[in-house]
């Protein structure tokens, strides 16, 4: 893919050329990934204030990575689902930590899903460059991610709102420029602009350390009330779907390295003079993580083509994808924590790591029972 300055006119999108840009382009984020994001930046994020290299994000977005799925008329690529659940494959198989899915993934998402062009003119800009670090709001105490489970209510006081209530679990709450607030008002469910200054942010504990997540407290706090073309719910349902297909893509990534990183293992651990990769036992444990690696990454870019092309079979695909990929990943990383014996139960070893973001991306969205519910329900019709 060729490089477009940032600031300068853009005349192709991600969507629209051919598959031999697209795969540069993938390679251009891997070859980044291997030598900015080793496994010790990794470390030293977890252990930062804010949980990611900022100096890493401003290279990924100087290569477009932040700006992919918006589109040019606001600094973006205007690529679409299918390519970001492989640039998130990438990105899982090193557990990148950045705002990536809360800002160029959920917040970019619902933006455009919305429709309101002005706050589109005024945020999507600085998401797409970069220089805006954007999340969304919206769970509540039960964290099932649902149009139900929203606790923040909105009431018109002036010219403008106030908000009263907690969302918690916000991804990267406490390092957003902007929070973008699912609250409810008296006709249903609407979405606010709201300054993280005007908000108690309270950073939370988590499994996996390099996954930032907060509790915002609004007791009154000022607000701006997004409009748009579509009804609220249906356009954060528009950014879930591509979140969820994202966390998908992630899942999958890290389920691959995982397998990856147990073969080779398997390979050059030696005990009883010969290979423990050549024992019957272990053998059948790594048949079944390659199975578990080639069906979730099947079921990720399957969701991500269906969402794509925007099929009938979409809502299918990506609730088969939100559950198949967290149980596999789970799955994966706990057995290979066996499969490398004493080793990968030190905190040297990166397999906790791994599993760490396993089972915190497993909740992420919800629990991977309440994806199967959705897919029964898509499949109800």
């Amino acid at each position: 893919m060729r490089q477009i300055p940032q600031g300068s006119d853009r005349d192709t999108t991600m969507a629209t050329i051919g598959a031999e840009e697209r795969n540069a382009f993938l390679d251009q984020w891997r070859r980044l990934l291997a030598a900015r994001w080793p496994e010790a930046a990794l470390r030293r994020a977890t252990e930062s204030r804010t949980g990611f290299d900022r100096e890493l994000w401003a290279e990924i977005a100087a290569i477009g990575v932040t700006g992919l799925i918006i589109d040019e008329a606001h600094g973006g690529i205007g690529a679409d689902a299918a390519l970001l659940g492989r640039v998130m494959e990438e990105a899982g198989a090193v557990l990148l930590a950045s705002p990536l899915l809360s800002s160029a993934v959920l917040a970019a998402g619902l933006l455009q899903a919305l429709g309101d062009a002005d706050a589109a003119a005024r945020l999507l800009p600085g998401i797409a460059d970069g220089s805006r670090i954007a999340t969304l709001a919206l769970a509540g105490a039960r964290a099932d991610w649902t149009a139900a489970d929203v606790a923040v209510t909105a009431e018109p006081v002036g010219n403008g709102w106030r908000l009263h209530g907690i969302a918690t679990f916000v991804t990267d709450g406490a390092d957003a420029d902007t929070l973008l607030v699912v609250a409810r008002v008296d006709d249903g469910l609407a979405i606010f602009e709201v300054d993280p200054a005007q908000v108690a942010i309270a950073p939370l504990p988590s499994f996996d350390r390099s996954q930032r997540l907060a509790d915002l407290s609004f007791a009154g706090s000022a607000a701006t009330r997004l409009g748009g073309n579509v009804p609220a719910w249906e356009a954060v349902e528009a950014a879930l779907d591509l979140g969820r297909v994202a966390l998908a893509g992630e899942q999958a990534g890290g389920t691959r390295r995982m397998f990856e990183m147990t073969v080779d293992y398997a390979k050059s651990r030696h005990q009883f003079g010969r290979a423990i990769g050549s024992f019957q036992a272990i053998k059948h444990m790594a048949a079944d993580l390659l199975l578990e690696s080639e069906s979730c990454t099947s079921a990720a870019r399957h969701a991500a083509e269906q969402l794509a092309a925007g099929t009938p079979e979409k809502d299918q695909a990506v609730a088969l994808a939100s559950f198949a990929c967290a149980d596999a990943f789970v799955h994966t990383t706990a057995q290979a924590i066996q499969m490398h014996g004493g080793i990968a139960f030190t905190w040297a070893h990166p397999a906790h790591l791994y599993l760490r973001r396993a089972r915190a991306d497993a909740q992420l969205f919800g629990s991977p029972d309440a994806a199967r519910e959705r897919f029964v329900q898509a499949l109800a019709g």
